[in-house]
């Protein structure tokens, strides 16, 4: 269908040294937009994988040359009164309902009424709140959630010496003492990890005679997911008091809620625009009608396209020789590694 015949150029050639007529020969190629369009599934990532592989090894030159490119199908449908958008991902649709969350939006911070956050200044601490819970959601599946909450709660952590370490295990174990809302009190207690030659934290919990344990490392505490939630316990200390509120709505319509921290007002914000909202998620392209299909992933006018870069091609052929590769050691490495990052798992 390209038309450049398939494998490396200078290949099988013919008794007179030119190109068979099987060869790769760029020259021939029919198309110089070649778009690779997969579902926003599991599958969909594996296929795309296979085929940017297959690029990469039988026709390098495509990738060199930018003809390759991915298409950026919406994964979401939504629908607020007369608005409607497709939206690329979650991450665009927390966007979304932020917006429209923070329409008519108000919080009072304290009993009184002249203290309040309202446009500009109530969008910035909303978005700084929304980037500390997408890293608490991000790290949950590998480190203990409640511990991370206690971070962003204002729990500040030294892991550079033992005393530190050990200094600010206490301090966490009391934090998640008071927290302690999945019913699994935690021990916290610091360990000097051999392996790293650092301090580290150990969180454990006790489950029905199971014990769930995940670390915080040295690394964790000077990299950016802790600064992210440091600085959001630094930017929502002491900001909500006693008689605090948030409000959403004009005159009649207008709805308020009792607060007692930042949270809880952007979680009641949040909760009222899903109410507000339709949304429709496309596992595939295969659930969008024709027209759909064109609109949002076909059409030159606005489909969005990612252009393969030869760094990509190399990870992608990385990855599939790794996992299906006859090398088990890269193989488990990786697995262990992972496992607990995975995300849409089909099952």
């Amino acid at each position: 269908a390209l038309g450049t015949g398939i494998g490396n150029a200078g290949g099988t050639r013919g008794t007179d040294g030119t190109p068979g007529p099987d060869d790769f020969n760029v020259a021939k190629l029919r198309y110089h937009r070649i778009i690779i369009m997969t579902d926003a599934d599991v599958d969909g990532a594996h296929i795309r994988t296979l085929l940017l592989t297959f690029f990469y090894r039988q026709m390098p030159e495509l990738v060199e040359r930018g003809y390759i490119y991915i298409a950026q199908p919406p994964l979401y449908k939504v629908k607020a009164g007369k608005e409607e958008q497709y939206l690329k991902d979650t991450q665009a649709l927390d966007a979304f309902l932020l917006r429209i969350a923070l329409k008519d939006a108000v919080v009072q911070t304290g009993a009184d009424e002249n203290t309040v956050l309202t446009g500009d200044a109530l969008a910035e601490l909303a978005r700084k709140h929304q980037l500390a819970e997408s890293v608490i959601g991000r790290l949950r599946g590998f480190m203990d959630a409640e511990a991370l909450r206690a971070i962003a709660d204002g729990v500040s952590l030294n892991l550079d010496t033992m005393a530190e370490a050990e200094t600010s295990a206490a301090l966490l174990q009391a934090r998640l003492r008071e927290l302690n809302v999945t019913g699994s009190p935690a021990e916290v207690a610091g360990e000097f990890d051999t392996r790293t030659d650092k301090p580290l934290l150990r969180i454990s919990r006790h489950h029905h005679g199971n014990v769930k344990s995940s670390v915080l490392t040295q690394d964790f505490v000077h990299g950016a997911d802790y600064a992210t939630l440091a600085e959001a316990a630094t930017m929502f200390k002491d900001l909500i008091s006693d008689g605090a509120k948030v409000m959403r709505g004009e005159g009649e319509r207008r709805k308020e809620e009792k607060i007692s921290d930042f949270r809880q007002a952007m979680s009641w914000l949040i909760g009222q625009a899903e109410n507000a909202t339709a949304r429709q998620r496309y596992k595939g392209l295969g659930e969008m009608n024709p027209a759909q299909l064109w609109e949002t992933t076909m059409d030159p006018k606005v489909r969005r396209l990612l252009k393969v870069q030869v760094d990509d091609a190399i990870e992608a052929d990385r990855v599939f020789t790794m996992l299906m590769g006859d090398e088990v050691e890269p193989r488990r490495e990786f697995i262990e590694q992972n496992a607990l990052r995975a995300a849409n798992i089909d099952i």
